[in-house]
């Protein structure tokens, strides 16, 4: 396979961040995201990445395209992250510096079949685990309507995916993230649900 996925440094990211937020406004377009991105808004959101002291870039380069980059995925400690992702935890109690935090994982179409999903995984709970403390790797996934107006007639969620990889939704835990949607005028809220994983450490 000539798609190696791979962590890299924040100044390989840094130095490809227009191509990083033009790859992530394609992807999102589609359902369940159906997002209206810009690149000031992928701008603002991924700086926190490069501000957290251990904000962590994996991408997907196919090398036999010119080094394209054709995926990416984020992940951070919990604790590094904006107030609004940690408070949930911290209204149950949780110890979030238990928490390795996953930020999203994308792929273009046409590199999707070929196990990369599962290297984003890989990768980024590789990194989760090298921090002592850490005992749950957690992301969260948009909650939309199952009658949906652009829902696709073949839409297939990526639960059983997850459920795979072990990781449980947890119904507690929730968050509101906004975004500007494709046909709206204006940022509204979305319904986040969070996903764990333990790692009985």
């Amino acid at each position: 396979m000539s798609i190696k996925v791979k962590p890299v440094s924040k100044a390989f990211a840094r130095e490809h961040l227009l191509e990083i937020a033009a790859l992530r406004i394609k992807v999102f377009k589609d359902f369940p995201y159906i997002y209206d991105g810009s690149v000031e808004y992928e701008v603002k959101y991924l700086d926190r990445y490069f501000k957290a002291p251990n904000g962590t870039f994996i991408l997907a380069i196919d090398e036999n395209n010119g080094n394209k980059i054709v995926g990416v995925a984020t992940a951070l400690p919990l604790t590094e992250e904006d107030d609004f992702v940690k408070k949930p935890f911290l209204d149950l109690g949780k110890k979030i510096d238990e928490f390795f935090y996953f930020g999203e994982s994308i792929l273009l179409p046409e590199y999707r079949g070929q196990g990369l999903g599962h290297a984003f995984f890989d990768e980024r709970e590789k990194v989760a685990l090298s921090f002592s403390q850490i005992k749950f790797t957690t992301f969260c996934a948009v909650e939309r309507p199952v009658d949906h107006p652009l829902k696709p007639a073949n839409y297939q969620p990526l639960d059983e995916f997850w459920q795979k990889r072990g990781y449980q939704r947890h119904s507690q835990l929730t968050s509101k993230f906004e975004w500007l949607d494709i046909g709206e005028s204006h940022e509204t809220e979305k319904n986040m649900k969070y996903w764990i994983k333990s790692w009985n450490r």
